[in-house]
């Protein structure tokens, strides 16, 4: 869906980092990928380059989600890029230099996304952006993901848990994102959530496609 809850007119194309690299990926590979795409795929419609899960993690390990070790994050609770991995961020610049470089050549940038808040926002209890709340106000902590142990579900009956997913379309959207796959949506299905990004995304008046993961 995009900005005005439209379907794209066709299905969006392009490469994922996961199929290659699973949680791995570098900066340098995906700026290889995207030089090759837009020398040889761009005419064919193909356009999209999408980190897959875990660009917030600096020692990534493939097919495996680590429990109870740092990530990146910011003072509000929302996932930053590795540095070490992603060394465009460093500054507090984020994904932005990456996704305007791609930009430039002709495509466009997407991330992956899981529901909920970050295990370690709880833990540290971090200020949700623009609002009085903390994130023991709004998580939910006996709804979690079966397959990835980074996050927490968010209690959707709060006002604060929708200002959290506001707050991270809003980081989305200064990077410049294009496009978020949206994870653990389908495992059960959680019309719920699907609505919160899909209204926070049109809070940020910038077009992004979201692209909805039902996990494992």
């Amino acid at each position: 869906m995009s900005l005005h809850n439209h379907l794209t007119p066709t299905p969006p194309m392009g490469w994922n980092s996961w199929l290659c690299y699973a949680s791995t990926v570098r900066e340098d590979d995906v700026r290889a990928t995207s030089d090759y795409m837009a020398r040889h795929l761009l005419r064919y419609g193909w356009e999209y380059v999408v980190i897959d899960a875990l660009w917030y993690d600096p020692h990534p390990v493939a097919g495996t989600y680590r429990e109870n070790v740092a990530m990146e994050m910011d003072a509000y609770g929302r996932w930053l890029p590795a540095i070490n991995r992603f060394p465009s961020a460093a500054g507090g610049a984020g994904f932005k230099p990456l996704a305007d470089d791609l930009h430039h050549l002709g495509l466009k940038f997407g991330i992956h996304l899981m529901r909920g808040i970050p295990r370690q926002a709880v833990t540290l209890n971090t200020p949700v952006l623009g609002t009085p709340c903390r994130a023991r106000d709004i998580v939910n902590t006996n709804d979690v993901c079966a397959w990835n142990p980074d996050m927490y579900g968010l209690n959707l009956s709060h006002p604060g848990a929708q200002a959290y997913y506001d707050s991270v379309a809003a980081l989305c959207a200064e990077w410049c994102v294009d496009y978020i796959k949206a994870d653990d949506m389908g495992t059960p299905y959680y019309p719920d959530h699907v609505a919160a990004f899909s209204q926070a995304i049109r809070k940020t008046g910038h077009d992004i496609v979201l692209s909805l993961s039902p996990g494992l």
